[in-house]
């Protein structure tokens, strides 16, 4: 048995539809800009070449419908409404086949953003960590098994802030498939069992304040939901 200096993280997990285990998460990978309307709205263009990529530590997991207090730091704290996609089989440099078979469940999630900080740093040329690595910050509604859920495309995927909707789009909006995305980052990691993506978020994106209530969904996947509690 191993002794450590302190207690390691607890693990992070998230309930899978149908299972009694959960499924522990590892490495949290976010795609950026994959929906056009976003792009356009946050005043970019479509790199439709290829994804990119960014992270968030498993310190940004939290579970559907709890409380996250308003982060430090921003004045312009954003939502995201996303499709998860969960790993559940070793792939690297995957081909299509291999990187569909690697997709063990879907879900719904939020990518909560502090999008001052974001786009100071972008303007500066600088790594976004502040904007997005932010704590509680990926919020991860329960997982429904791929071969449970089919193939992404004419799902309704929406956001609504305080009952109003916000984002309302369909899964067949996006730039890049979720097997394009797992092919993609195959190539540069060995994604392996635990690992999630962040798909992308349509467009309507924009801020919350102490006390606001977001819930969202996806066609066939369990529902999403946050509240916004006042900062620590």
């Amino acid at each position: 048995m191993t002794d450590y200096l302190f207690p390691p993280p607890e693990v992070k997990s998230i309930p899978v539809e149908g299972e009694a285990a959960k499924y522990p998460v590892n490495r949290i990978f976010c795609v950026g800009r994959n929906y056009a309307a976003h792009a356009a709205e946050m005043g970019m263009e479509v790199d439709s070449e290829a994804p990119f990529y960014f992270t968030k530590s498993t310190f940004a997991v939290l579970p559907s419908g709890e409380t996250l207090p308003y982060p430090p730091g921003t004045e312009n704290f954003h939502y995201e409404m996303e499709l998860v996609v969960a790993i559940g089989e070793p792939v690297f440099r995957g081909s299509r086949d291999e990187a569909e078979r690697a997709i063990y469940a879907y879900g719904c999630g939020l990518d909560m953003t502090r999008r001052d900080l974001q786009q100071e740093a972008r303007e500066k040329e600088r790594p976004w960590d502040l904007g997005k690595d932010v704590e509680g910050s990926a919020v991860l509604a329960p997982l429904t098994k791929a071969v449970d859920f089919g193939t992404p495309g004419k799902q309704r995927i929406h956001l609504e802030l305080n009952g109003e909707v916000k984002q309302d789009a369909h899964l067949s909006d996006l730039i890049h498939s979720c097997v394009d995305v797992v092919m993609d980052l195959s190539t540069f990691y060995h994604l392996q069992p635990g690992d999630v993506i962040l798909t992308g978020t349509p467009a309507g994106v924009g801020p919350v304040v102490a006390g606001d209530k977001l819930t969202g969904g996806i066609d066939g996947l369990a529902p999403i939901a946050l509240t916004i509690g006042q900062p620590e």
